[in-house]
């Protein structure tokens, strides 16, 4: 797949699913985690026909940043206009509570953090959403996992 010319007012979603398979769609600023959910259950691509097809789209779920994104969320409000954004796909019934997510994200954060003994320095592997709050990973090489 070639780099793709991202028009301004549109978003380019690269799907990853579980088994590391991915999917390139284009979408509105205005169109929300559960309008993406509804068009790729809908426009299942064929490369991923050995994935688990779930039996209804408000299963899936997107993963950005680290974080679960609600169905209300809009593609806009993330800032994504006119480049390509990578989110993970994953069947879950059901999202996290958000207060459990940022304890467990608090704790690894903290179970994180790094003091280098030349300069003191502390430092932790963290990123910033568009409203402000941090993420932790518990690797440098994306931001899908919430441990």
């Amino acid at each position: 797949m070639g780099t793709r010319i991202v028009p301004t007012d549109k978003i380019n979603l690269k799907l990853l699913t579980t088994s590391d398979k991915t999917a390139e769609f284009l979408f509105l600023p205005s169109d929300t985690a559960a309008d993406v959910a509804r068009y790729v259950y809908e426009n299942w691509p064929e490369s991923w026909s050995d994935e688990k097809h779930v039996e209804r789209y408000e299963v899936l779920r997107l993963i950005y940043q680290g974080r679960f994104l609600h169905g209300n969320v809009t593609l806009g409000a993330l800032r994504l206009q006119g480049k390509t954004t990578v989110m993970h796909l994953v069947p879950r019934e059901n999202l996290p509570d958000p207060v459990a997510q940022d304890q467990k994200r608090k704790h690894k954060t903290t179970s994180e953090s790094v003091t280098d003994q030349n300069d003191s320095t502390t430092t932790n592997r963290a990123g910033t959403l568009a409203d402000g709050t941090t993420t932790s990973t518990c690797c440098d090489s994306c931001a899908c996992c919430i441990c």
